[in-house]
């Protein structure tokens, strides 16, 4: 079958910089795929490719088969990650107005359903909070029905109620099998929402899959955490493993949690406070990139 989105050896060059250097994709249909990667890793510039915003230096995306076109415009939407809004029009007007430059349109009492609108429809655009505004734009996105959907850190700067009655959006959106495209900071939004990642660094991708099956190649292993107090000094020298901080707290990797936790106890380390945790994506990030979330 052929894929929704084909990406052959896309490149962008601007003068000396390589910000997407030779990346192959294919997006199926009904698939959410994840690109994840530090600041700088050029998630954004792939992705204002796909959306054709960007021209590439070289390569070929390709849409049903086919080059991005008129058709494709029609039959994408895009969730900015900083959308201006026109000062003094209501959230109607706006859907209206978004309505208008397609073709096809969803029924605006169904989106204003489905992204929980209808209490502040006659609201000021810019008046709304943070949580509202995303569910707005979401529903611009949606207007026109689209085959595929890009969300670009659709979440920043939400509170975790808000962040998570996105999710519970997003995963509605999957359920009618539309393809989505995110880019996102939070590694817990990935393995929530994505079938498959792909984790780029440097322009390149450099691990692509779905979460559980990256996790299971990368890691054979469970992560002990203790406050870092709980381990004086003087006894760190007397463990068979490194530790890692992080937060305040110290991390054990342990293939064998049994005797790492039965050699905390024979050195005399209270275990109070200790937590065990499988790896994460995020650990999976910073074992592959190097950098923290923010860098």
């Amino acid at each position: 079958m052929t894929p929704l989105l084909e990406i052959n050896n896309l490149v962008k060059r601007y003068r000396n910089l390589v910000a997407v250097d030779n990346i192959s994709l294919q997006i199926g249909r009904g698939v959410c795929i994840g690109l994840l990667g530090p600041n700088g890793a050029g998630k954004t510039t792939t992705v204002e490719m796909l959306e054709g915003i960007l021209t590439p230096s070289s390569g070929e995306i390709r849409f049903n088969g086919s080059p991005l076109d008129g058709h494709f415009r029609q039959a994408a939407g895009i969730m900015f990650q900083s959308t201006a809004l026109q000062d003094y029009m209501r959230v109607r007007e706006a859907l209206h107005l978004f309505r208008s430059f397609y073709q096809q349109h969803r029924p605006l009492d169904e989106l204003i359903e489905r992204c929980a609108l209808s209490d502040f429809l006659d609201q000021d655009v810019q008046q709304l909070s943070g949580g509202q505004r995303q569910r707005v734009l979401l529903a611009i996105a949606l207007v026109n029905d689209p085959e595929i959907l890009f969300l670009d850190e659709p979440t920043t700067g939400l509170d975790p109620q808000a962040r998570r009655n996105f999710w519970r959006l997003i995963h509605n959106v999957k359920l009618e099998h539309k393809t989505v495209v995110l880019t996102t900071h939070y590694m817990d939004e990935a393995y929530q929402l994505c079938d498959l990642v792909a984790i780029m660094d440097q322009g390149r991708i450099i691990a692509q899959g779905s979460p559980e099956e990256l996790l299971q190649a990368h890691f054979d292993n469970a992560v002990i955490s203790l406050p870092a107090e709980q381990i004086p000094v003087s006894l760190q020298a007397s463990l068979p493993w490194p530790l890692h901080r992080r937060n305040g707290l110290v991390e054990i990797f342990s293939s064998d949690l049994n005797t790492s936790i039965r050699t905390l106890l024979e050195l005399g380390v209270s275990l109070e406070y200790l937590q065990v945790r499988t790896r994460t994506l995020e650990d999976l990030f910073l074992e592959l990139t190097g950098h923290t979330l923010r860098t």
